[in-house]
């Protein structure tokens, strides 16, 4: 097999990067968009389930530390959410990581 069988050929009017095949284009991993896409939209499903769950614990008249651990959680969502719109996709990825087991632990840990 030559080199030339497998060479990476530039981004597409997509942008997203394709490789050459003997049998056609093969798509390699997401393009830059779809990974900012996915990353908001994760960070708005986090939010949302933050937001149900502060209800629930206000229905269940919760103190008010764990109040300020989801409060605290639902900015940085937001936080999180403008860093995927700008580019910061992995950052944002980490961060969403980082808070959603931080709330999560608050919420176990705090009375």
């Amino acid at each position: 097999m030559s080199s030339s069988d497998h060479e990476e050929m530039p981004p597409d009017a997509g942008g997203e990067a394709v490789a050459a095949d003997d049998e056609g284009v093969v798509a390699v991993g997401l393009t830059p968009r779809q990974a900012r896409m996915i990353r908001v939209t994760m960070g708005w499903v986090v939010l949302a389930g933050m937001a149900a769950l502060l209800w629930i614990r206000l229905e269940q008249r919760q103190s008010v530390l764990v109040m300020g651990v989801y409060g605290l959680a639902m900015v940085v969502c937001g936080v999180v959410i403008e860093l995927s719109r700008h580019g910061r996709t992995r950052l944002g990825s980490y961060l969403l990581i980082v808070v959603l087991v931080a709330a999560l632990g608050g919420d176990w840990l705090l009375p």
